[in-house]
């Protein structure tokens, strides 16, 4: 049979005309699983971001807190071992009527009516003597060896820990009868009373009015203690316990005031502890020791040249 042979144009134009027998269905790209995709397709920066609805409960708490810090002031005294931490919140709980708690010893944080977890604290601290509670400030007391360089970043730790975290500062359990582990009284010895004498009256209001507030800003308080045959008797606390300008403090300031405006008062009188007694005997004897040491010219005190602690260098 004889072919049939087409021009070359007849072809061409024959093949446009008649519809492509390709799928009209788009073309989706496949790849073998041994394949790996490349990364120029695979990277997200090739798509185009898309507006994702905020959901809320998609950002989760973390699960470490922030832990909060406070504000401590520091205050010198005129006791140079002494010094003064100001919170800036209530230091004493509210039902606790005494204006202040002293601690001396480890002994009297855990002894009732009022053991202080935040004073036991401290207490183990190396060279801190006594802790002073008071309304809205807290006073240190150390030994005269141990720097406060040493101390204070421990003071600061403890009581910013204790007043962030809501621990007890200080607790009150039941005493027996005659017990007490703290300095202070379950009541305010200047507070009024309708059974005092004339003369008791006034001299607590001249206290609580005229010198309290003095020896408050340094750190400390006052504790009335009686009034027999024309003597006043004040105890001293916190830092004007031990500081050396405190019998100054009772002989020019104290009972040079309460002399001038009550006329039944003779003098004052600081009461000791029996603790405090036995250590103001110890260190006589020992500066008696020490002038026989040293020779009669040596002067019974503890600084400056010719005292019992002064050598010739």
């Amino acid at each position: 049979m004889a072919s049939l042979t087409l021009p070359r144009a007849a072809v061409r134009s024959l093949s446009r005309s008649v519809p492509s027998f390709r799928s009209k269905a788009p073309r989706i790209a496949t790849r073998c699983l041994h394949e790996q995709s490349s990364p120029i397709t695979a990277s997200k920066l090739q798509h185009r971001p898309r507006a994702q609805p905020w959901n809320q409960s998609a950002a989760a708490p973390s699960a470490t807190v922030a832990r909060r810090t406070m504000f401590i002031q520091t205050e010198p005294t005129p006791n140079a071992d002494a010094l003064k931490f100001n919170p800036n919140q209530r230091v004493l709980p509210e039902n606790i009527s005494s204006p202040f708690l002293e601690y001396l010893n480890p002994r009297s944080t855990l002894a009732p009516p009022h053991p202080s977890p935040l004073a036991a604290a401290l207490l183990n601290i190396d060279g801190v003597t006594s802790v002073f509670l008071s309304a809205d400030y807290i006073t240190v007391t150390k030994d005269s060896a141990t720097p406060w360089a040493h101390v204070k970043p421990e003071v600061f730790a403890l009581i910013n820990e204790f007043m962030t975290s809501g621990q007890a500062i200080v607790n009150t359990v039941a005493a027996k009868a005659g017990e007490q582990g703290q300095g202070g009284q379950e009541a305010d010895s200047l507070a009024y009373d309708e059974n005092d004498e004339d003369v008791v009256g006034m001299i607590k209001e001249l206290l609580d009015t005229r010198v309290r507030p003095a020896i408050q800003e340094d750190g400390g308080d006052i504790e009335f203690r009686g009034f027999n045959d024309g003597q006043v008797l004040l105890k001293l606390r916190g830092a004007c316990r031990t500081c050396d300008s405190s019998t100054v403090t009772l002989k020019n300031g104290i009972e040079s005031m309460l002399m001038h405006y009550i006329e039944e008062v003779k003098s004052v009188q600081q009461v000791l502890d029996p603790e405090e007694e036995i250590s103001l005997q110890a260190f006589a004897k020992f500066e008696e020791n020490l002038a026989q040491q040293k020779g009669p010219q040596a002067v019974a005190k503890t600084v400056g040249k010719g005292s019992l602690d002064y050598a010739e260098g």
